[in-house]
């Protein structure tokens, strides 16, 4: 009897051991990953850098994220797509996101990026101009960005003049072919740790007229932003999200032309002979005085939401404070 039963006890065990040795298994599976968009503000170069350093060495998977980034087919959408949940994150600018929350759009700022502003004045070296005072009567260059011509005019009154001393011209996108084809004397609204190596790069040295350095205060040149209800409502993932931004920046502040070369392989279209000079003079703009990435500060907020206010960008700098948070870049570092 017992002898007849063995093969039914083997086999018995058999199962038991195969149901336990699936479990284990299972155990080992990875998680589903939870997909989100980040919507970028331009075409990839080297400030986005850190992201796709990010995601190349698995930063975002580490945190259980499979993170699309891509560029939206209109940039200036970002805000309102973030806010209305059609994106996770975007990439935005510090006025344009004042301006959009003043009108209602309920994005906020989650880290910033860059630490101080990129976009400038130029001018071409053979033409003199070299400061806001050298517009004077001169011909100026712009994408037709309300902000830019506030900007400009700050900088420009700065040195005793103003917006009436020069004359604009819209030439949209078209900047540093305008400048150097001389159909303006100097153009507004292009980065100075990009476009005038573009220039130069070309055969025409360029002189560099920095905002923060002329009368405009200083502010957040690009911040990620999320929407309030993805903070109030999923704030894991918004941590996990900068837990893992924080981590690739963190390579690329240490290894600048490592962090290009990863963006390179992942995006061949990238013009090293402008992104590997260009990102020299942008790693340090990513550091913060602290030490915490994309730390920011109530006052570089307040302050610049007041100038707003006083060259009519802005109808009042009331609750520029609740225009960013920092407690997610606090706990990432």
């Amino acid at each position: 009897m017992h002898f007849l039963n063995k093969p039914v006890v083997i086999l018995l065990s058999l199962l038991l051991v195969t149901s336990l040795l699936a479990a284990a298994c299972g155990d080992d599976e990875p998680e589903e990953l939870t997909e989100i968009s980040l919507a970028l503000d331009w075409f990839p170069w080297s400030n986005h850098s850190g992201l796709f350093v990010a995601d190349t060495r698995g930063y975002f998977e580490d945190e259980g994220l499979d993170v699309n980034i891509y560029v939206p087919g209109d940039p200036s959408t970002v805000l309102q797509t973030v806010a209305a949940g059609r994106d996770d994150f975007g990439i935005s600018y510090q006025p344009e996101l004042l301006i959009a929350r003043n009108k209602g759009v309920e994005a906020v700022s989650i880290m910033a990026l860059v630490q101080h502003p990129l976009n400038s004045v130029m001018a071409l070296t053979e033409s003199g101009i070299a400061e806001p005072r050298d517009l004077a009567g001169k011909k100026v260059g712009a994408p037709g960005l309300p902000s830019d011509e506030a900007l400009i005019d700050s900088m420009l009154k700065h040195q005793g003049l103003s917006i009436d001393d020069v004359e604009m011209v819209n030439v949209g996108f078209d900047l540093v072919t305008s400048l150097i084809s001389k159909n303006v004397d100097a153009i507004v609204g292009a980065y100075w740790v990009h476009e005038s190596i573009s220039a130069e790069n070309q055969g025409y040295p360029i002189n560099i007229m920095r905002m923060e350095e002329n009368g405009v205060p200083d502010f957040y040149e690009l911040v990620i932003v999320a929407s309030e209800e993805k903070i109030a409502e999923d704030p894991d993932v918004v941590q996990k999200f900068v837990r893992a931004v924080t981590r690739g920046y963190q390579d690329a502040i240490k290894d600048p032309r490592d962090a290009v070369a990863v963006l390179k392989a992942e995006k061949p279209e990238t013009d090293l002979a402008i992104e590997n000079p260009g990102v020299d003079l942008l790693a340090p703009l990513w550091a913060t005085d602290n030490g915490i990435f994309g730390w920011q500060e109530l006052d570089r907020w307040e302050d610049f939401a007041a100038w707003m206010v006083e060259v009519g960008l802005l109808e009042t700098a009331e609750g520029a404070g609740d225009a960013y948070d920092n407690s997610f870049v606090e706990k990432a570092n």
